[in-house]
């Protein structure tokens, strides 16, 4: 296949996920990070269909996560953003293969009604390895302060001093972001996009510097971005928005693009290589 684009750290193509990841040699990637469609009838502004039969969509959804498991090294870290109701289903796809670490929560603002149930709080991520994670990285926070008045928010019982003074661990509930990227940031206008800060932690928290990740809904460019910035190896498929990709890279790493990688990505993809997947074919009979 030939790449849409390159750059310093990472290979896009402008193609359909399954036939990436199709193409790729088991055990490659330190990280994946996926945030598929969610099947909701969205209108992506570019042709795609968002309302496919469940059936379908559920078959389409296993078939990729089975393939993301494949390509991930042993140790490899695996994050699916998703909303609750998908999430369940999809941690069951992920059970079959690997080990779970965290359901990570990301608040969502607003309490409106939604007729006999609650307000649906949260945005799920999945967090799975391969085994035991052969990188972990512990993430700090700084401690949250009063936008009015700057002061510190909790008083910690007392044991203020006892903190770490690069700051607070990172839990598995984050309230100090949004899921969706400021409009005046998006590249593909009237589009939900994934804030930068949620894939970047993910990257943070699983990789180190030249580790390869794979994001195979590229959508934004937001996993991307990340991965520049912190001088990841990236590797992504999108099929309909990678011009705003292109875009969005251009504007934030006008030097990186068009390079050659530093990765030798064309080593990534496999010859003869079998590998059928057997928990997938014993599910589909």
């Amino acid at each position: 296949m030939k790449p849409y684009l390159t750059t310093l750290h990472g290979v896009l193509y402008h193609v359909d996920c399954l036939e990436l990841l199709g193409r790729l040699r088991s055990e490659t990637v330190d990280c994946v990070f996926a945030d598929p469609p969610f099947n909701l009838g969205k209108d992506y502004k570019n042709g795609f269909d968002d309302q496919k039969a469940k059936t379908q969509y559920y078959e389409w959804c296993a078939a990729w996560i089975a393939e993301c498991a494949r390509v991930l090294k042993t140790g490899g870290s695996f994050f699916l953003y998703a909303l609750p109701e998908l999430a369940v289903r999809f941690a069951a796809f992920m059970n079959e293969r690997l080990e779970f670490r965290h359901w990570i929560a990301l608040t969502m603002k607003g309490t409106y009604s939604r007729g006999k149930r609650l307000y649906p709080a949260h945005y799920a991520l999945l967090y799975y390895t391969k085994g035991e994670p052969r990188t972990f990285n512990r993430v700090r926070l700084p401690i949250p302060t009063c936008r009015h008045c700057g002061g510190e928010i909790p008083d910690y019982g007392g044991h203020r001093d006892k903190l770490n003074p690069e700051g607070l661990n990172l839990t598995d509930f984050w309230d100090d972001t949004s899921p969706n990227r400021h409009k005046k940031f998006k590249v593909r206008p009237g589009v939900n996009e994934l804030k930068l800060m949620i894939p970047e932690r993910a990257i943070l928290i699983s990789t180190e510097p030249e580790h390869l990740v794979l994001d195979p809904f590229g959508g934004g460019g937001s996993t991307y971005h990340a991965c520049e910035k912190h001088h990841r190896h990236w590797i992504g498929s999108e099929l309909y928005d990678c011009r705003h990709i292109q875009r969005r890279l251009e504007e934030s790493f006008p030097l990186f693009l068009r390079h050659r990688p530093r990765l030798d990505y064309r080593a990534l993809f496999q010859q003869n290589e079998a590998h059928d997947d057997q928990v997938l074919r014993r599910r589909q009979g």
